[in-house]
């Protein structure tokens, strides 16, 4: 027992301190968002068509090279600019793996596997998209978020239409059955958030807008900071006390070794920098399609993105955020296994 408590520990702390340069580089980037675009000229530079938006979107990462910790911030800072809802989408969704360090990490690790490189791309991007799309039929993206960050956003047009109060969110009008009555949101500090979007106007004076952006990365820091160590607890415990040959022996068959590395993926939270080099370790136990599982699903779903995604979108939509990427991760590596292995 003392072992796996001091197992856990260490787990702990190795999550913590791969994570948090990339939480901070993400949180730096939100900041400096805020502080040097005009969110008028992004909203009407990014597309309007629904597929295109979120294919830009999900093509963003080369421009902010950040991994699973470090988009959120960055696509919540995109929300509140105003961006279409596919395009911040796409870029949360496929951020973490679309960027130039972590396909340059996938290509040095299965280099021997050239096609496992170019489908966790190609299929990273087609997951990203189709989400992306599907959230389209959302208009206004407060219904989607937590309250108090509905509340920052500015009052913008969307689709040449001014946003009502009384627009009803048509995404989320399907399956209530299953989404239920939106519970309270987490309490979260507004003040310095709302203060903050006033920084991206150049009109502000410099001194004033690098105050803002420093309050901006101290209350984002503190927010999204505590959910990471959260969700890094939670994985760690799960890696110290869940037996990994009950996750590996379910890696033998097409269906059972995708479903075992996409919950090993999520299980273990390891940041997509270098987790091409952890499942290269399985590449000669578990199916091609499995490992790109592993690789696709991993950076977009997994316990510490889970409780990062809570402190900006509400229950509901969380669930269509892991649900979608799930079960189109699923499908596509399925067809890998059956058909390409």
């Amino acid at each position: 027992m003392n072992h796996q408590l001091n197992n856990a520990f260490t787990i702990f702390l190795s999550l913590l301190v791969e994570a948090m340069p990339f939480l901070l580089l993400g949180v730096l980037l939100s900041g400096l968002l805020l502080l040097f675009v005009d969110e008028r000229k992004l909203v009407k530079a990014m597309p309007r068509n629904p597929i295109l938006g979120a294919l830009v979107g999900s093509l963003m990462g080369f421009l902010f090279p950040v991994c699973e910790c470090g988009n959120v911030p960055v696509a919540r800072r995109l929300l509140m600019l105003g961006v279409p809802v596919p395009v911040a989408i796409g870029f949360l969704l496929a951020a973490p793996t679309i960027n130039p360090i972590v396909i340059w990490a996938t290509w040095t690790a299965f280099r021997e596997q050239w096609e496992i490189v170019v489908l966790r791309i190609v299929f990273s991007l087609l997951i990203a998209t189709i989400v992306g799309w599907v959230f389209s039929t959302q208009r206004d993206p407060r219904p989607l978020l937590q309250a108090t960050v509905a509340r920052s956003m500015p009052r913008l047009e969307i689709v040449d239409k001014p946003v009502m109060a009384d627009d009803k969110p048509m995404l989320l009008q399907s399956g209530t059955f299953l989404l239920g009555q939106a519970g309270q949101p987490r309490r979260m500090d507004a003040s310095v958030l709302q203060a903050s979007l006033l920084a991206s106007s150049t009109k502000k004076p410099l001194p004033d807008r690098l105050n803002l952006f420093l309050e901006n990365t101290v209350q984002e820091l503190r927010e999204l900071g505590g959910v990471l160590v959260l969700g890094s607890a939670i994985a760690a415990i799960i890696q110290a006390f869940v037996p990994r040959d009950l996750i590996l022996g379910l890696g033998q068959g097409p269906v059972t070794s995708i479903a075992a590395m996409m919950l090993l993926a999520t299980l273990i939270s390891i940041c997509s920098t270098v987790d091409s080099f952890f499942a290269l370790s399985f590449a000669s136990t578990f199916t091609s399609g499995s490992l790109l599982a592993f690789l696709v699903f991993g950076p977009m779903i997994n316990f510490k993105g889970i409780g990062l995604l809570f402190s900006v979108f509400r229950t509901k939509t969380v669930i269509y955020l892991i649900a979608l990427p799930a079960l189109l991760t699923f499908f596509l590596t399925l067809l890998v296994n059956l058909y390409v292995s």
